[in-house]
């Protein structure tokens, strides 16, 4: 075998240090943290930073369940993180859960900034391929939009140069009775908090808008204007599978008994209440005479 040539040891290879592929999914009790931590910033913070706690599902995904806030301050070339107060959180929180781990970072703000690549350096020693995690608190589209970044190395030859945040699949996958909790805080103005009633008018009608895109895909594939998706079909065919087979009145039957039932439990939830004011009101009436 033929030694290399000097033009080939000595040529220089711009290359990216890439990670692998991931995605992640965060729990609602991620963002209320975030959210909350940024109501309660101090004046002149622009954002707030924190670490992200959870654990890396079999099939690579990242599950953010967890987070807490890290007092930090920083100019236009440098950033400064209490290290001391993250360690300590940290060993806090796996005190309670030990099989939450640091799977990344947060920060408020609409995207990556350039402070970001030295924050993301310091949790790339904490964790390998840490995430970094931004919600836009500031609405600035409209809404929160809430975005996951990795971070790929660029290196000249055995120096790294540069660092490029590359974006990744997010899942804010949920229950319904989350979706409609995040749904009511990320609005910009909200006059108050819906009743149970009030949430359930709302489910139902995004049920019943659900069920029309439904139908109208089906329409459209039946008469070819769009191509079908074995996929979307087997969606479809198990969602009508475990709809139980009743007669219309037995179900609106069912419906309406469930009703009564939850109505039922507000008005004893109510009278309740209403029995403990009363019953304080009168032990402070009798000390006072």
């Amino acid at each position: 075998m033929e030694a290399p040539s000097m033009a080939a040891t000595e040529r220089t290879v711009l290359q990216f240090s890439s990670s692998q592929s991931l995605s992640a999914k965060v729990h609602p009790l991620v963002v209320f943290n975030i959210c909350d931590c940024y109501v309660r910033r101090l004046d002149q913070a622009e954002r707030v930073i924190g670490t992200l706690l959870g654990s890396i599902l079999p099939d690579g995904t990242v599950d953010v369940r967890n987070s807490y806030a890290v007092p930090h301050s920083e100019s236009v070339d440098q950033v400064a993180l209490d290290i001391e107060y993250h360690h300590s959180m940290l060993l806090s929180h796996q005190k309670v859960n030990p099989k939450e781990v640091i799977v990344g970072w947060y920060s408020t703000g609409l995207g990556v900034t350039g402070g970001s690549a030295l924050i993301h350096e310091f949790y790339s020693r904490e964790v390998p391929n840490p995430i970094h995690l931004t919600i836009d608190t500031g609405f600035t589209k409209g809404a929160g939009t809430i975005k996951a970044y990795v971070s790929h190395n660029l290196s000249l030859g055995d120096h790294q140069i540069a660092a490029q945040f590359q974006e990744i699949p997010l899942d804010l996958r949920m229950v319904e009775a989350e979706r409609i909790g995040f749904d009511t805080l990320k609005a910009t103005a909200v006059d108050k908090i819906p009743s149970d009633l009030e949430g359930m008018e709302a489910l139902m009608g995004h049920l019943l808008a659900l069920i029309d895109d439904i139908h109208k895909y089906v329409d459209d594939v039946v008469e070819r204007r769009i191509d079908p998706d074995n996929k979307i079909g087997r969606f479809i065919s198990d969602a009508v599978g475990s709809i139980p087979k009743l007669p219309s009145s037995a179900f609106e039957k069912l419906v309406n008994d469930s009703l009564q039932d939850h109505l039922l439990l507000l008005y004893l939830s109510s009278i309740t209440r209403t029995q403990l004011s009363l019953a304080e009101k009168l032990n402070t009436a009798a000390q006072i005479l």
